[in-house]
């Protein structure tokens, strides 16, 4: 599966609608929607206000990431104002079990984030919940970061780690995505790639995302 999701942290807010029509034309798959508490990551994004408009914008799914403390107080929150798929960290999650089938029951795809310096490993016993796995290929907080090529070996032991537990699970990779490591995270098991600066900076979006897929 090859699936993009661009991320909307890169994209101009003063021209957010234009943008949201821009990728609802293009042939990506996802919008993917960064939201940062200041807290948990040194950055702060946008919140429920801002998703909801997204939400009427967008014709794909919302894929809205949780970089944030505590993701369980706002589960039911971010399904009101129309979040697909929610991703929440495992270094947020006191009771990770708990959030995931939380995230389930009120209706929305569930879905673990791994900092860069988390092992994969460690979702060993959550990994039959999930529907996805976000593994960040940089530090979270901030768009335009340098891609970690360790991020590759990672993909691999988590592919192997889903064809053994969970073959439905999917793997996203977000952060310092292009077009020259697109390829080659596929080739190693990634399902959804994040793009932002790859996108949003490019003389041609559209064109960009076409080949980010192929």
């Amino acid at each position: 599966m090859k699936l993009l999701s661009p991320s909307l942290l890169s994209a101009d807010f003063g021209n957010l609608q234009r943008d949201i029509e821009m990728l609802n034309s293009s042939c990506c798959d996802w919008l993917h929607v960064d939201v940062m508490d200041g807290l948990f990551v040194p950055n702060i994004s946008f919140g429920q206000p801002v998703v909801k408009y997204i939400k009427k914008c967008a014709k794909k799914p919302l894929d809205v990431h949780l970089m944030i403390e505590k993701p369980e107080r706002y589960i039911d929150s971010f399904c009101q104002v129309g979040a697909d798929i929610l991703s929440v960290h495992y270094e947020a999650c006191t009771h990770l079990d708990r959030t995931l089938h939380a995230i389930r029951d009120a209706g929305m795809k569930c879905a673990v984030a791994l900092n860069p310096h988390t092992p994969v490993a460690l979702l060993e016993d959550s990994l039959h919940i999930c529907d996805m796995v976000l593994l960040m290929s940089v530090n979270p907080g901030f768009g335009g970061q340098k891609f970690i090529e360790n991020t590759y070996a990672k993909v691999e032991r988590l592919r192997a780690m889903c064809d053994k537990l969970n073959p439905q699970c999917l793997i996203e990779i977000d952060g310092g995505v292009n077009t020259s490591n697109a390829p080659k995270l596929f080739e190693c098991g990634a399902d959804v790639l994040v793009a932002g600066n790859a996108v949003f900076a490019s003389a041609d979006p559209m064109q960009t995302i076409k080949e980010l897929k192929s």
